[in-house]
């Protein structure tokens, strides 16, 4: 009986310190997890302000934010990639274009800051017959009064990555009992209402945080004044930034 007894006294003992030993090792790896996560999200700040193609201005900015947008905008999604004047003007011509044989491309590539997130950028034609002749990206540069995009707000911002809403409305829906059929009309099936070509229905995702970093990044580059040469068949792209 007593062997028995302390033979089963042995195996609660080591039972249970196998819990404790199986909780400490979970412990240790949610810890080191979220260590994990906090360098890695530090990496991809330190990386979005090595790679920023442009002065960053953070005065009442949050600089945790700017730098994890930047790494987004410029590393992740290549949103100059679609928000630029396009192609020809994307990349410093000729020394600073990677799609060139070296030479003339010097080996490191170099964003266009004249046109950096200025929009411009000609999607079309477009649409359904009779189609929209052309369609432009929009600028994402700041106005004068500090806000990106022509002066949305966050708000605004979450709205149109989540649900894709045209604030500008540039081109409604054709057909509008009433209404004179303007010029620049979008045929159904497509929504007049919702951004064209913008991927939102991807960007609906990502997470608040994320949806934040980019816009406190659209806040810290320079406003610029967008595509001089569009201004008078796309007037929405001009951006005032005084």
């Amino acid at each position: 009986m007593t062997h028995t007894r302390s033979l089963k006294i042995a195996g609660v003992i080591t039972a249970f310190a196998a819990i404790i030993l199986a909780g400490m090792i979970n412990n240790s790896r949610q810890v080191r997890a979220r260590n994990d996560d906090d360098q890695s999200e530090e990496s991809r700040i330190q990386r979005g302000f090595d790679i920023a193609p442009v002065h960053l201005n953070l005065e009442g900015k949050n600089r945790a934010l700017v730098g994890l947008g930047s790494y987004i905008v410029n590393a992740q999604v290549d949103c100059n990639g679609c928000h630029d004047a396009g192609p020809p003007t994307e990349f410093v011509v000729p020394h600073g274009n990677p799609y060139f044989l070296s030479p003339p491309f010097s080996g490191t590539k170099e964003i266009n800051t004249k046109t950096y997130l200025a929009g411009g950028r000609d999607f079309g034609p477009f649409g359904a017959p009779p189609q929209l002749p052309h369609l432009y990206s929009r600028n994402l540069t700041p106005d004068k009064t500090g806000l990106p995009e022509g002066g949305h707000t966050y708000e605004e911002f979450v709205q149109l990555m989540r649900k894709g809403t045209d604030f500008d409305h540039v081109h409604p829906n054709c057909g509008v009992p009433g209404a004179p059929a303007p010029p620049n009309c979008l045929q159904p099936p497509f929504n007049g209402d919702l951004l064209q070509v913008m991927p939102w229905p991807i960007f609906q995702d990502m997470n608040d945080h994320d949806l934040r970093a980019i816009y406190e990044y659209l806040k810290a580059i320079p406003c610029n004044p967008g595509p001089e040469q569009l201004f008078a068949v796309a007037p929405y792209l001009q951006n005032t930034c005084e």
